[in-house]
Order: C-alpha cells, then structure tokens, then sequence
C-alpha cells in the first residue's frame, strides 16, 4: 500500500488535513501548535493509500518534541509521496525553509506543497515566496472547507501509476478489522507494548506519565491478522469517564495494561467492570512481569484472578496473562488467545446445542421453588445476542429465579461453549402458555 506522509511545521493545519482525506476525527485538533505527538495512520477514503500524520517538525535536541520530529523524519524517509503543509495566511516562515531542506535530504519521494488556510484569496500571502522551498508551485487548500483535494488526489493517483503500486488492496479495510483498544494508568507501559506490536518506534515512551495525549488508532498486521490497535492516553484518577467509555465503545477487545511490580488499584478494576458492562472481551496485561521475582510470580498471580473473580459476576475466568513489552516475552501468546476469543465470540451456537446443554444443566440440578412454593420450569433456551454473549432462558411457573440458580446456569454454559473468558448475560422470558 502506498505510504503517504504529511509534514510540515507545528500548526500549519496537518491533523486537520489528515481528519478531512481519512474521513475520521483520529488525529488531536488545536489551535496550539505541537498537540500531535505521535505518528498517526490511516487510510485516505475513497482511495488505497496510507496516510500518516507526524508532528509539527521542530528544532529540538532533547525532550518529547525532539523524539516526536525524529518519529516524523523516520516517517518520512520511507514516504512514497510528501504532502508538504505550509499556512497560507502566515507566508513563508524561515522553519519552512529548514523543513523543506530536510525533507529534500530525507527522502526522494514526490512533494506535494500544500499552502493550507488559503480559503479566502484575500487572505493569503505572497503564494511566489513558497517557491523558495524547492516544491513548485504551492496547491491552495482548506483542510477545515475541504477544499482544493482534486489536485492532492491527481497527485498520488498518478504517483501510484507510475510506480505501478497495486491499489486493488487485499488487505482488510480498516473499518473492518478487529479494534483493539489498549487502556492503562499513566507509565505503565502502554506505549512500549503499542510499538512491541507495530514493530517500530510509533509511540513517545518515556519515563513520565502523560506522554501519549489522546487516542491513536494504527491499522497494522500483527501474529497472522489485520488489526487497529488503539493507544490511549493514561487513566487519570480526576479525568472524567467519558472518553474511556467512548474508547470502549469503539473497541472490539481491550487490553488493559498494569504494573505487575504494583498493587492493582481499585482505578483499574473500575475499567474492567465498564469493559464487561460493554460486553467486550477483556485481557489483563501484567506487564513488566520479568522484573518480578520469580518467587512470589504463582501467588501475586492466582491473588490478582480471585479478585477479578470476585469482583465480576459477568464474568467466568478472567484472562489475565504475564507479559514484558520491554523484551517481548507473552506478547504473540496473548494475541494467539485474543484471537481465539474473539472467534469464539463471533459465532452464534445452534440452539438444539445450547437446549441439550441447559437440560443436563437442569436434570443435574433442578431449580428451586418460588417464594410461593410453586415449581420453575426451564423450557427453551436461544442464543440472541453476542458481546456480550446473551442467553434467553423460557420459563413456565414462577420466574423469579434467584440469582444463585442464574450464575449455575451461567458458569455452566460457559464451560460448555468455552465462553469462560467472556461477559455471558442470561435473561428469562416468562411463557405465554396459560397451561403452565
């Protein structure tokens, strides 16, 4: 697939124009310049191509903004083609030529010069000082109207064609592939674990909490599939719960990484339980787990699982797994299991299977009477929906089965279907028949 980098100088308006050609809100907006941190990708829409927003380039020799231009120029050192951003209004600033420069040293990929901001003619600069940079003539556009695309597109369709990229893409559109959100207090090793999986130095990781800033969605191809991991920033303890649920939302399975040198705190537990009230699969990373000592390993982990089992009823068998993002060590078996959950999860169970396994769960034992003395009758059961995986139960007599009977009932389908690992919801329907 063909890469495409925007660069530029901070606040020129590159994660708006990232936002407008991907069709998306991924990319952090503010007037402020050097909010993007991190290399951001995506897919152009209506078109094959990847295109990855960097930060604002900046001249600095040490700190986060210098790790995020040394992200930025990797980018685009293996760039197909360059959408240059420069502000129309502002005009030619003595940073754009430097820029322009190191993009010219970088790489020998196509530069498209885009004079962004331009939507009023009124407004713009002396466009001619841009040809100082060495791109040609700048392109007018407005990322925020969306407009002047037509000649950004010409430009990599035929980029494309002359280097004969094949744009009939076999690999999963992004929309479709499995969303994988990656959540966790502030330095816990989010970032380190996101670039163990893309393979590369795509997140700022540093010793320090609040690194990553907002949420960053990277299609990628990890252990046999095409997925979007999604780094997020750190769960902070005054930061409202919005956004982690919204990020919830959007995500198929989540990863909730913690410090296995630490005491899971009752933050985390309170993200597993809006996990599992989601319906969606989730895995416990303990990470930095060869920086504890191998002695206490077997009961720091069974004590973390009591709790989780403890704590949820949605859930059967947490899946929690040791991990070190550092070295590597768990990260493809955790993904092994991932996989093989989510394909559990996917499929839907033939109901003559889910009523056989309920009758032996009721012929081994029988539900208990009502408050009335009156006898439950279990009598059909369906699978009718999934994440979470949900079970209606029809029932003749009293209905009011206590929740002792459900979790039974519960625990015992899921071994059955190996639905262990995943929130399970049983629901009762009282029958119609008026011979019960």
């Amino acid at each position: 697939m063909m890469k495409v980098i925007i660069a530029g100088r901070p606040n020129t308006g590159k994660s708006t124009l990232f936002n407008a050609l991907t069709g998306t809100r991924d990319a952090l907006v503010h007037d402020r310049p050097g909010v993007t941190r991190d290399t951001i990708s995506g897919i152009i829409k209506d078109r094959p191509y990847e295109l990855f927003d960097t930060a604002g380039l900046e001249n600095a020799k040490t700190g986060i903004a210098a790790d995020s231009t040394n992200m930025a120029v990797n980018a685009i050192m293996s760039a197909d083609a360059v959408l240059f951003v420069v502000d129309g209004r502002v005009g030619l600033t003595p940073m754009d030529i430097e820029w322009a420069k190191l993009v010219h040293r970088k790489t020998k990929a196509p530069v498209l010069l885009l004079a962004n901001k331009s939507e009023s003619l009124k407004r713009v600069a002396d466009v001619h000082e841009f040809l100082k940079l060495g791109c040609g003539s700048p392109v007018l556009i407005s990322a925020e109207h969306k407009r002047g695309f037509d000649e950004i597109y010409e430009f990599l369709d035929k980029i494309a064609s002359e280097k004969q990229i094949n744009t009939d893409v076999s690999e999963m559109p992004a929309d479709e592939r499995l969303k994988i959100a990656v959540l966790g207090q502030p330095n816990v090793g989010k970032s380190t674990f996101v670039n163990r999986v893309l393979g590369e130095n795509r997140q700022i990781v540093k010793d320090a909490p609040g690194i990553t800033r907002d949420t960053v969605k990277i299609p990628t191809h990890f252990y046999g599939r095409d997925i979007v991991i999604m780094d997020t920033a750190g769960l902070r303890r005054k930061a409202g719960v919005t956004d982690d649920v919204e990020t919830i939302e959007k995500a198929d399975v989540i990863i909730l990484v913690v410090d296995a040198t630490k005491n899971i705190e009752n933050q985390a537990l309170g993200i597993a339980a809006r996990v599992y009230d989601a319906g969606k699969i989730l895995c416990v990373a303990l990470n930095k787990w060869d920086l504890v000592e191998p002695e206490i390993r077997d009961e720091k982990l069974l004590k973390l699982k009591h709790q989780f089992t403890n704590s949820f009823h949605q859930i059967i068998k947490p899946m929690i797994l040791a991990i070190s993002a550092e070295t590597g060590t768990g990260v493809q078996n955790m993904f092994k299991r991932i996989y093989q959950q989510w394909d559990i999860s996917t499929a839907s169970v033939p109901t003559s299977l889910l009523n056989r396994i309920v009758e032996k769960l009721v012929a081994d034992r029988q539900p208990p009477m009502s408050r009335l003395k009156r006898a439950m009758k279990i009598k059909f059961a369906r699978q009718v929906g999934r994440h979470p995986m949900r079970v209606r139960i029809n029932v003749g007599g009293a209905s009011d089965i206590p929740e002792s009977y459900t979790r039974y009932l519960r625990r015992g389908i899921a071994t059955a279907l190996q639905w262990e690992h995943l929130p399970i919801v049983i629901e009762y329907e009282k029958s119609e028949n008026p011979f019960d």
